[in-house]
């Protein structure tokens, strides 16, 4: 009998969101998808900051978008510019997405996890 590999295994998963039960939420569910998660960091500075130390090695990002009045559209050009597929999850509607960045997946909160690894997988 095959093994199949968890959807995400292998892959390295930078986590963004400012609320600490969303937070662990995210993990759990990325971890349990096989992914490395890196974070959660609950800013654009922390998350920002340890990338610049780990060198940008993430395969994927899944923001939250609102951070207590920051957005995380900067951390997102970082990562698009790199290459790095994000997904955005908002309490918001979706509409409240900048434009610019309206092509790019966004999930409503609480985040549905089968969802999410479906799209972080093909990423």
């Amino acid at each position: 009998m095959t093994q199949t590999e968890p959807p995400l295994a292998r892959r390295r998963v930078l986590v963004l969101e400012d609320d600490y039960l969303l937070a662990g939420d995210l993990t759990r569910g990325l971890r349990a998808a096989g992914a490395t998660v890196m974070g959660p960091y609950p800013s654009v500075r922390q998350a920002l900051s340890r990338l610049e130390r780990e060198g940008y090695a993430v395969d994927a990002a899944v923001l939250d978008l609102d951070l207590r009045g920051e957005t995380s559209y900067r951390l997102a050009d970082v990562l698009t510019r790199r290459g790095v597929p994000v997904a955005f999850v908002t309490g918001r509607d979706a509409a409240a997405i900048h434009p610019a960045w309206r092509e790019r997946p966004c999930l409503p909160k609480p985040v549905d996890e089968a969802r999410l690894v479906s799209v972080l997988a093909g990423a």
